[in-house]
């Protein structure tokens, strides 16, 4: 990525003092220590106070400079072998890289790097000691589990890549990292194992991430929108996570981990639709309790997408379709309600949309009062005041629980807006627009692609040996394959099946 910041370094100290003053607006979290060591050795470190670790500092640097051989063994040399020695023979620390242009310079600073110049010289050394403070490992708080890791990505780019090593100890996993963002120069990293993952997949990963051409990336939700095959669909194309073991599974299926510094949400290319119906905790439990889990999730979907369009349609256009003692009990429980069914769902549906949002986004302090508040909106309040009938309150209930089975929100967002445009079909049409809705939600569904992957795989090309995890969840002795759809150059993950005990 181009920077504003150009030129090289100066010889002087004091001419790069200046210039670095200036390139940073005279910010006064920018430290300068000058020293002098014997007769003929001036120096200066420069660092951003609060990015750095200065315990490290003083014990890395500081305290190799104050000693008395330092001083002796740079007496008598020129200014870049002053440098040399430096980097070779005195500093204690380990990532130590020479820079000789302001924008490096700027660009390293401004990372948590420590940077070292001597008088004389045009070089500068970086001395690698980021400490700033961080969230440090804690449960994921998106992905919960209640068998397996409790710990989840930070915002530390550094932690999470070493939260994945640590469960893949192969020398083949490759981590490679660039600068994207002019303005933000966000460190980007992606992660793949390079004897497995496709090398097709892997360059055009590489190929869209270099084509960013953008000012700012905050978190990952922006690389998403960037890389992602197709912009106008509700249903993600990428799946993220901030489970290291989820990360590290699909690592190992061949699909490729994209990590973005200051967030802990990791995305993982390509993906397919089931997948977001998936858990980390299907996998360290029965397979027999883990396919029942998927069917659920599944079942808990169409519910989300279906269940308040279905209502609207079969109260207003079907009522043949409903047992007479139902149709009495709706038809009295209606009829103080002065709206169409069609109004009272969208009504409520909004309603529960706003409480949902609002519960996400109050301190937690008055959380307790909007519960308080949601629950006589929608509950027996409404009903009492005839705005509402108890049967449509049923019905967004059920719905709103189901959306939470979804185990990734992204999937869980897509469901509710997909919803809205079911139920004006259904108002308008009944069943035959529910019908239509389904019709073109499936076409869109298997027009998408992520990454070149038909997004309805292994349903749509059909691959039967995919289906043993997919809608189902094989046992691990049956799981020797790795997905077809992720062409990796190593299909078998295991040889066949040997199992202990009688």
């Amino acid at each position: 990525m181009k920077s504003t910041v150009e030129g090289k370094l100066s010889s002087r100290l004091e001419v790069n003092n200046e210039q670095l003053y200036k390139l940073l607006g005279e910010s006064t979290d920018l430290v300068r220590k000058q020293l002098k060591l014997g007769e003929h050795t001036e120096l200066a470190i420069f660092y951003i106070d609060g990015l750095i670790d200065n315990q490290l500092l003083h014990n890395s640097i500081l305290y190799s400079l104050q000693e008395g051989r330092t001083s002796a063994l740079l007496e008598e040399q020129d200014p870049d072998k002053k440098l040399e020695i430096l980097t070779n023979r005195v500093l204690m620390a380990g990532d130590l890289t020479l820079v000789q242009d302001y924008a490096q310079f700027v660009h390293d600073l401004l990372s948590g790097n420590v940077m070292l110049m001597v008088e004389g010289t045009m070089s500068a050394l970086r001395i690698g000691l980021p400490g700033w403070e961080d969230r440090g490992v804690s449960e994921p708080s998106s992905q919960s589990v209640v068998r397996g890791p409790m710990e989840g990505f930070s915002e530390n780019l550094r932690t999470n890549t070493a939260l994945i090593r640590r469960k893949i100890k192969d020398s083949q996993l490759w981590l490679e990292t660039m600068q994207i963002g002019r303005v933000t120069q966000t460190s980007v990293s992606i992660m793949y194992l390079s004897h497995i993952a496709n090398k097709e997949l892997v360059q055009e990963v590489k190929r869209r991430l270099n084509s960013i051409d953008t000012d700012s990336i905050l978190e990952s939700g922006y690389i998403e929108e960037f890389i992602q095959d197709k912009v106008a669909t509700p249903f993600p194309t990428i799946y993220n996570s901030d489970r290291p073991d989820t990360i590290a599974a699909g690592i190992l299926e061949g699909k490729v981990a994209i990590l973005v510094d200051g967030t802990p949400f990791v995305l993982l290319a390509p993906t397919v639709f089931v997948s977001f119906f998936q858990s980390a905790e299907d996998y360290y439990q029965r397979a027999d309790i883990s396919t029942l889990l998927r069917f659920i999730r599944f079942l808990a979907f169409f519910l989300t997408l279906f269940a308040p369009a279905f209502y609207v349609a079969i109260t207003t256009y079907h009522q043949e379709m409903i047992p007479t003692n139902l149709v009495i009990s709706l038809a009295a429980q209606r009829e103080t309600v002065p709206f169409p069914t069609f109004v009272e769902a969208l009504m409520m549906e909004l309603t529960y949309e706003i409480l949902r949002e609002a519960g996400v986004r109050i301190p937690k302090n008055v959380g307790q009062a909007v519960s308080i508040v949601g629950t006589l909106v929608i509950g027996q309040a409404a009903v009492a005041a005839g705005f509402i009938s108890s049967a449509m309150v049923i019905i967004v209930s059920i719905t709103a629980i189901s959306s939470f089975v979804i185990p990734e929100a992204g999937m869980s967002i897509a469901a509710r807006i997909i919803r809205f445009f079911l139920i004006a079909l259904a108002g308008f049409m009944g069943l035959y627009g529910i019908l239509c809705g389904v019709f073109l939600v499936v076409l869109h569904l298997v027009s998408l692609r992520s990454f070149g992957v038909p997004y309805m795989s292994p349903l749509g090309p059909f691959r039967p040996a995919d289906l043993k995890d997919s809608f189902f969840r094989f046992p691990w002795p049956f799981l020797r394959t790795r997905p077809q759809e992720n062409r990796t150059q190593n299909l078998h993950r295991q040889n066949r099946s040997r199992r202990g005990g009688s």
